[in-house]
């Protein structure tokens, strides 16, 4: 026993000594997970890459250019398809117009862009594509996308190109001295989905900065006087928006030559009736930037008959059930909204995401 005892006891020493003799060991194992871990992680560049790659494979209508997980999920509109179909077998080029969020933390990215897609007489057509992926492991394992097609999308998408980039106020940096936390930011894009729901001009508005603006499918929809293009419900032309909120002007529908705040303020858009599945899978502390998916319920019926705040009855809004699947994007700054853009598409009424349960997906709650 002794002498067993003696021979552990000599082990142990010889082990130890070969540790303290050569201390860089610990140093190259620790190193190297290190590089491990590094190489598997997803920067800007990574991420902004992994979007170019999957855009030029879907003009190539060639899914096996990615490099994808065995189980890669793949959604288009809210229809779980399999990588290569839907959109992918229509695109015929890349637009111009290129906007980019990056969420490195999460290994997710967001993009917003225009696209050419086929159209009559061999001819193509301008859509405005939404787009999420999930990195893993330099891997693509969630693909999320929402193409915006039609009169009003082409227009938007002509619009956004003229633009030639996304507004220079979502490429700044919020100081590091300013930014917040991930749940702060998204508590703030919530509060403008919350505030249009089935909304009666009381709240509190102020996390509407001043020059708040938005863009949905590329059509600038506040601070606007310019005339909305198609005809109203009744086939008329749609009048020139009003320039500013007053309520001694007894307005019936809100005005996209108002501001955010005042478009709230009017009470007048009250007809959306529900705002569901609000998912915030990216987002952009430096930039302060969320990219939100979500969809926006018209129930019609009696839904569509309120009192405006000075008590008015009105009647507005879609007169068959309605939803919108949307994709937002909102600049967060001091806890305010500087700039949001939306890119939109007519769903079935009441249909989900594909990414979410059932219970989450009738909830007007955010999932965190």
């Amino acid at each position: 026993m002794t002498r067993r005892l003696a021979v552990v006891c000599s082990l142990g020493t010889l082990f130890l000594a070969g540790i303290i003799a050569s201390p860089n060991i610990a140093r190259a194992s620790s190193a190297s997970r290190q590089e491990a871990a590094t190489s598997k992680t997803c920067d800007r560049e990574c991420l902004n890459g992994f979007v170019d790659r999957y855009l030029d494979a879907v003009v190539a209508h060639d899914p096996s250019r990615l490099p994808v997980t065995k189980f890669v999920k793949f959604t288009e509109n809210g229809q779980q398809l399999v990588l290569g179909d839907g959109f992918w077998r229509s695109a015929t080029g890349r637009g111009t117009y290129k906007f980019y969020v990056d969420d490195p933390e999460a290994g997710e990215v967001g993009f917003e862009g225009t696209m050419q897609e086929a159209g009559a007489n061999n001819g193509s057509d301008p859509v405005i594509l939404a787009l999420r992926l999930k990195i893993e492991d330099r891997q693509i394992s969630e693909v999320e996308t929402i193409v915006a097609r039609g009169q009003f999308a082409q227009g938007g998408a002509k619009n956004l190109e003229k633009l030639s980039g996304p507004r220079p106020a979502f490429l700044e940096d919020i100081p590091p001295a300013e930014r917040v936390s991930r749940l702060d930011l998204i508590k703030t894009a919530n509060k403008y989905f919350s505030g249009m729901q089935q909304d009666d001009g009381k709240g509190d508005y102020s996390f509407f900065a001043d020059d708040c603006n938005r863009l949905e499918n590329g059509m600038q929809t506040t601070n606007n006087l310019a005339p909305m293009p198609g005809l109203t419900a009744s086939g008329t032309p749609r009048p020139a928006p009003s320039a500013k909120y007053d309520p001694a002007d007894k307005p019936t529908m809100y005005s996209s030559g108002w501001s955010c705040r005042d478009q709230f303020r009017s009470g007048l858009l009250h007809f959306v009736t529900r705002i569901r599945d609000r998912r915030y899978p990216i987002v952009d502390q430096e930039r302060g930037i969320v990219f939100s998916f979500t969809f926006f319920d018209h129930s019609a019926g009696g839904t569509r008959n309120f009192q405006t705040p000075d008590g008015r009855a009105i009647t507005a809004g879609p007169t068959t059930p309605f939803t919108w699947e949307i994709a937002e994007i909102f600049k967060v700054r001091k806890g305010q909204l500087h700039e949001i853009e939306a890119v939109l598409t007519q769903s079935p009424y009441g249909m989900g995401s594909g990414w979410s349960g059932w219970e989450e997906s009738r909830s007007d709650q955010p999932q965190w």
